[in-house]
């Protein structure tokens, strides 16, 4: 299992960035949260098989989100992800 915590970078608030991973998530076996950032950023966290992982975020990278994204960071995470499925969270 590998988590992951990423941040995307550009035009990913108000476009519906956050629906479009949540339901992208629902096709592949990962579970985690995605969430607007108040500087503009968005916040992924995800937890998976490193594959299903990889396949998930490519997927997000390559699709149609692919043109809003201007940078994207990623940082391994120690622990799991704690979440029910793949969830938008707005704290």
């Amino acid at each position: 299992m590998t988590s992951l915590q990423v941040f995307y970078e550009g035009n990913v608030q108000g476009v519906g960035f956050r629906w479009t991973v949540r339901h992208a998530a629902t096709g592949f076996d990962v579970t985690g949260w995605v969430r607007n950032l108040p500087d503009g950023r968005v916040e992924l966290q995800v937890t998976g098989e490193e594959n299903e992982v990889r396949a998930f975020l490519d997927f997000i990278a390559q699709g149609e989100l692919h043109s809003l994204i201007h940078k994207q960071t990623e940082n391994k995470l120690e622990k799991p992800v704690t979440a029910r499925g793949f969830e938008i969270r707005h704290d």
